[in-house]
């Protein structure tokens, strides 16, 4: 596939599901997409090819990182994917059941799909808007961990919760703000702060709270999200950290694994993942 031609089909996947949608305010997808260096960015010059660098989706470092991609759909930008949200709180008056029904709309209407698959790199980061109206069109969308843990975070915020995105160990999730929540028996606390629920939602039959193993006792970075603009600027020096006891009732700790390792961990997966599939 010719880099136009790639670039035009890129547009009509993430642009194209909002035109046909009805019931929603036009979402606030990237109008186009351009390609450097083999590399593609949107309109707000972050590049979706990548995660790490200034000007990266995730502004990732060997030392900290800020989800821009987020900011994307939050603020001055915040549509289609904020406004969904906005209708589980009005579905949902309850904190705890709301954060499930966004746990299992996103758990359950995004198939996991690599992103060569889908897009022909091995790494393309979509929007919360854009995810959002693929999946307003069709019923269901495609996309990796980080698709997941946007829309979901995104979504959480629009619903008057507090939602933050983890990475570590090579691996994005998302987390929301439930501190009574009693379903599940690992609660993380960000910064000494009690009271986070892990939201994997790559998994189908994964439930509110439940987390990989390798994220119970260690470190890992989160940025808690709000309505920042989508402008790159210059991550925190040094990213909050989230930590979770081994079980219930446990006290919180880390394991010795560094954690700036599992930044870099991170870091260098995507600096392995950046060759590009060749179309003839």
């Amino acid at each position: 596939m010719k880099k136009k031609q790639f670039l035009l089909a890129v547009a009509a996947v993430v642009v194209g599901a909002g035109i046909a949608a009805t019931g929603y305010a036009m979402a606030t997808p990237s109008a186009d997409f351009h390609e450097l260096g083999g590399e593609v960015y949107d309109d707000w010059s972050v590049f979706r090819t990548r995660s790490y660098g200034d000007d990266g989706f995730y502004q990732l470092s060997d030392t900290t990182f800020r989800p821009v991609i987020a900011f994307e759909s939050l603020g001055d930008e915040a549509a289609l994917a904020y406004e969904m949200g906005q209708e589980f709180a009005a579905d949902y008056a309850d904190p705890e059941a709301r954060a499930e029904a966004l746990f299992r709309f996103v758990r359950d209407r995004v198939r996991y799909t690599p992103d060569i698959d889908s897009f022909g790199y091995d790494e393309f980061a979509q929007n919360a808007d854009e995810l959002a109206e693929i999946i307003s069109k069709n019923g269901v969308g495609a996309g990796d961990c980080e698709d997941s843990a946007v829309l979901l975070a995104v979504m959480c915020r629009g619903a008057g919760l507090r939602s933050a995105i983890a990475v570590g160990n090579g691996h994005t999730a998302s987390l929301i703000y439930l501190p009574d929540y009693d379903k599940t028996s690992t609660l993380f606390e960000i910064n000494g702060e009690a009271g986070w629920v892990w939201a994997e939602a790559t998994g189908s039959n994964n439930p509110l709270g439940w987390a990989p193993k390798e994220f119970l006792g260690g470190e890992v970075a989160v940025y808690e999200i709000s309505d920042e603009t989508a402008e790159l600027r210059a991550p925190p020096a040094e990213p909050a950290t989230a930590v979770a006891p081994q079980s219930s009732g446990g006290t919180s700790f880390s394991l010795p694994s560094p954690f700036l390792l599992i930044i870099l961990v991170l870091f260098l997966l995507s600096l392995r993942r950046r060759r590009r599939r060749r179309y003839t």
